[in-house]
């Protein structure tokens, strides 16, 4: 919109208040505090709820993989032809074995539940949603045979646990005796403790080579599960399908999605509704932007009229009213994106301070999963919400700019 110098100078003297004009103004203010505000909500709430969805995506996928081919009963025998099967299969990057088995360990007379998880040597090392969390001790000490074992910094707090200390891990299914079946008791050193950011994979896993995992339950040679990652996990089912329909007879899989199915899709409604209810506070700004442009509409009128006997076209008023609604609505979304990166920039220290004023735990990890406050901003988002605050405010300025350009200076200065 190109407006001439004489159409700058009356949009400038609209824009601030002249006599008498206060409480329109204020309504101006108003209406670029809450296209601010609605601007900042939306750009908040979005990126941290992307932060929490990706968060969670990169920690579950990152210790169970793409997805997993799952023998029957828990149990896969023979599996060393289905695990080269697998890596051959076009598109995925890596396939290895692994063992999950939910049991028991004690310390020092306190009781939780765990998951164990078997991983070959060379996995645990790789993995880096293990080997890049690691708070104390060594990975490199777990070894076949060396009866040691990496746990959770949860699970080590709960079993007031510490690197070198001694974790007892209870199976029920151990040897079977003339007396019925004796749980299997082994005591493991903890060598080494680690944080993944998820308060249940924190509380619960603890972590040890596959054959010393084999040993422990008893399995032989057999293992639980195939772990797969692939090239691109929106695509994992349509990669493995040649896959499932191979090992049907012997084996089943699971994709992070079939996995974790109600999770994400809660997130993902959860996304969609944020997004609709907080795009109110922008409508509800722009009504306000309306408003505060009619009113100045009826002050202005005689002026109108004043310009339009000199020579301005109805095009002149159509453009300078607009151009007022469009200013207010530009202003606010430029601040409310600046205040929005300057929350999630310092959100983690904000919550903090809240936290530290009002005594409650605002971010309990046992409730919410992660750790800490995640955030990641979707440039496609916030070009979202960008346009849709600056579009609204430019559409609703439309009628006040057309009651202004139909202004009939015969009217209005009849009796002047």
């Amino acid at each position: 919109m190109i407006l001439s110098r004489y159409e700058r100078m009356v949009a400038r003297r609209y824009l601030l208040p002249g006599k008498g004009e206060g409480f329109i103004f204020l309504v101006a203010g108003i209406s670029l505090g809450a296209v601010t505000l609605g601007v900042m909500a939306l750009i908040v709430v979005m990126s941290v709820m992307n932060g929490f969805r990706a968060e969670l995506f990169d920690k579950v996928v990152g210790l169970n993989g793409h997805a997993v081919v799952q023998g029957y009963g828990g149990r896969l025998d023979n599996w060393r032809p289905i695990l080269e099967q697998v890596r051959r299969t076009p598109e995925v990057t890596s396939a290895s074995a692994l063992i999950e088995q939910p049991l028991m360990a004690s310390h020092d007379g306190r009781v939780e539940a765990i998951l164990l998880r078997g991983m070959p040597r060379e996995d645990i090392l790789s993995n880096p949603a293990i080997s890049g969390n690691v708070l104390a001790g060594s990975l490199a000490a777990l070894r076949p045979d060396a009866n040691k074992v990496a746990i959770g910094s949860r699970l080590a707090e709960l079993l007031n646990l510490s690197v070198g200390g001694s974790i007892t891990i209870i199976s029920p299914q151990g040897r079977t005796t003339p007396f019925g079946t004796v749980p299997r008791i082994v005591d493991y050193e903890v060598a080494a403790i680690f944080e993944v950011g998820l308060y249940d994979f924190d509380k619960a896993f603890v972590v040890m080579p596959l054959e010393e995992a084999q040993n422990f339950l008893i399995m032989g040679d057999s293992i639980g599960m195939i772990e797969v990652d692939t090239v691109d996990a929106d695509r994992v089912g349509e990669i493995l399908a040649p896959l499932q329909a191979t090992v049907a007879r012997r084996a089943i899989v699971n994709d992070w999605r079939s996995m974790n199915s109600a999770l994400f899709e809660a997130i993902q409604v959860e996304r969609v509704v944020m997004f609709c209810i907080l795009s109110l506070i922008i409508l509800v700004a722009s009504f306000n932007i309306l408003s505060s442009l009619i009113m100045l509409v009826r002050a202005k009128t005689r002026d109108i009229a004043i310009l339009r006997t000199m020579g301005a076209s109805r095009r002149a008023m159509l453009r300078i009213f607009m151009t007022l609604g469009v200013t207010i609505g530009v202003l606010g979304t430029m601040v409310g994106v600046a205040l929005g990166f300057a929350i999630l920039y310092f959100r983690q220290s904000l919550v903090n301070s809240i936290q530290a004023l009002s005594g409650q735990n605002l971010w309990d990890p046992t409730v919410r999963f992660i750790t800490e406050l995640p955030s990641r901003t979707d440039p496609f988002e916030v070009t979202l919400i960008v346009g849709l605050a600056i579009g609204s405010s430019f559409l609703i300025t439309l009628i006040p700019a057309w009651k202004a350009a139909n202004t009939d200076p015969v009217q209005v200065l009849r009796y002047e």
